[in-house]
């Protein structure tokens, strides 16, 4: 899990800042697309602190502030988390990093992106930080079936992903990869083949995610339609566990489901019983004497 390589990298607790760059995505711009992928709404997963007029400083020392109170944390992660973060000018990027990674007590910065979004330059100048920082690089892929990607609206296909991470992992870099279980069209052994494909371009880590119905997204209409039906709760548990096996065990799983916020979630409810849920996972991994990585195959590369 990524709190016990946090641990084990920096040899104490490490706590994410999360940044709103107020950057956009080619998949709402026009480039691409002007709605988006079909689950997403308008704040793209941010918390909107850009738009509030909060400067990447602002937002830096009261992420510190605010770890500290809690967790007691000296060290920090900043994790450029709503929408495209590599999607401006290289020199617009440049300082965009050097001004999160500026204070006292950054350890690295983490980069959410899509695998369409990167070139060479722009991988040179995060792989510039990785001498004296963490740096971790997060690719929206949610699944490696091009029938998918293209029900979703993604605007990219698998091997923009697959060309992303070996450019990546060739420069020291980290490579997260997000995955949505439960996307339209979807069965099990679809799910089992994402799992299957991420270990063998040997991806560093996983974000695994529940796919949810929010106000404002297309998917919402799809669900109001009748025309997608969320995963229950045993059904997610089920695949999660089946996706673990999968994956090779030194992959660091980042995230095993994910955090609606209640005021724009409208099914499934059980998806707000985090904790609920971990337990199912763990209690079933036992049950079935099970594990990741037990039916993992070698990483190609």
């Amino acid at each position: 899990d990524y709190n016990s390589y946090l641990r084990s990298t920096f040899g104490e607790r490490v706590q994410k800042i999360v940044f709103d760059s107020g950057l956009t995505c080619p998949n709402r711009d026009g480039t691409l697309s002007s709605g988006g992928c079909n689950y997403c709404n308008s704040t793209g997963s941010g918390t909107g602190d850009f738009g509030r007029g909060k400067t990447i400083k602002e937002q830096l020392e009261e992420g510190k502030e605010a770890m500290w109170k809690r967790y007691k944390a000296r060290k920090f992660l900043a994790y450029f988390q709503s929408y495209t973060n590599t999607y401006a000018p290289l020199d617009h990027l440049k300082s965009m990093f050097d001004q999160a990674l500026s204070s006292e007590g950054m350890a690295g910065m983490a980069v959410g992106t899509r695998p369409d979004c990167v070139d060479e330059e722009k991988l040179d100048l995060l792989a510039s930080y990785t001498d004296d920082y963490l740096v971790w690089i997060e690719y929206g892929i949610q699944s490696v079936h091009d029938k998918t990607l293209a029900l979703i609206n993604r605007g990219h296909d698998f091997d923009s992903f697959r060309r992303a991470v070996q450019m990546t992992r060739s420069r020291g870099i980290h490579v997260c990869a997000h995955v949505i279980l439960g996307l339209p069209g979807e069965d099990p052994r679809m799910m089992k083949e994402t799992a299957e494909m991420l270990g063998r371009l040997g991806v560093d880590g996983v974000k695994i995610h529940l796919l949810y119905v929010i106000r404002g997204t297309r998917l919402a209409g799809m669900w109001q339609n009748g025309r997608y039906t969320c995963m229950e709760q045993e059904e997610y548990v089920q695949a999660v566990c089946d996706f673990l096996e999968r994956l090779p065990a030194d992959v660091v799983i980042q995230r095993l489901t994910g955090d609606p916020h209640p005021e724009e979630l409208i099914a499934p409810q059980w998806s707000r019983r985090k904790n609920e849920t971990l337990k199912m996972i763990r209690d079933r991994l036992k049950q079935r004497d099970t594990r990741q990585g037990k039916k993992a195959g070698p990483a190609t590369q």
